[in-house]
């Protein structure tokens, strides 16, 4: 077991190295979001010094050498698990980005419309917002009123989607869900919990 962040062991030896000329493609998705970040590559070097330090190296073809994201730039990636493909020749990596990742300062080499999940971008928009409270900010203000009026907020909009579901068209129950789903991460969030908790939950009663 990898003493960073319970990172269970990949063993190198299982990987097909053969395959690909010792260098494995390796995509990396924030593990909050699942947003895809970036494609590196990765030798058994690379692998290595990600698996030992926890912060991710990749194998640079241009410059011929390991290199770990955010050696110049400090926009690292902290490794949170490292998966291999049905045929062990790609890698999945699973990080938290500290900073942009792409070089141009997004936060993704992929752009905006990167795939994630968008529940989870704004459930960290809304932790972002707890946190510095910006003024102006309608969620900052939410946070100032109190868990009891954020809690009587939720219940409106849970009555609202309720009403537009048996009155309304798609669109209104759409737009009462999308307000439904936001007020209740600013409620988890002002109780000191998250959309991974909900997700934690959800996915122990899948078994």
């Amino acid at each position: 077991m990898n003493e960073h962040n319970d990172i269970p062991e990949l063993d190198p030896d299982s990987l097909g190295w053969d395959k690909t000329a010792g260098l494995l493609p390796a995509i990396v998705q924030d593990a909050s979001t699942l947003q895809v970040l970036m494609l590196g590559y990765m030798d058994r070097a690379a692998l290595a010094a990600t698996l030992a330090t926890g912060r991710v190296t990749f194998f640079s073809r241009s410059r011929q050498r390991a290199w770990t994201k955010g050696e110049t730039s400090g926009n690292t990636l902290e490794l949170v698990a490292v998966r291999a493909d049905c045929d062990a020749d790609a890698l999945l990596v699973l990080a938290r980005p500290r900073g942009p990742t792409c070089h141009l300062g997004s936060q993704s080499c992929f752009g905006a419309e990167a795939p994630g999940s968008t529940l989870a971008l704004l459930d960290r928009v809304v932790a972002g917002r707890e946190a510095e409270r910006p003024e102006g900010s309608y969620t900052s203000r939410l946070f100032e009123a109190g868990v009891q009026r954020i809690a009587q907020k939720v219940g409106e909009e849970g009555v609202e989607t309720a009403l537009a579901a048996v009155a309304g068209d798609d669109a209104q129950l759409l737009g009462e869900a999308a307000d439904l789903a936001y007020h209740l991460l600013v409620l988890l969030r002002a109780r000191g919990l998250g959309l991974a908790d909900v997700e934690r939950i959800l996915a122990e009663r899948r078994h």
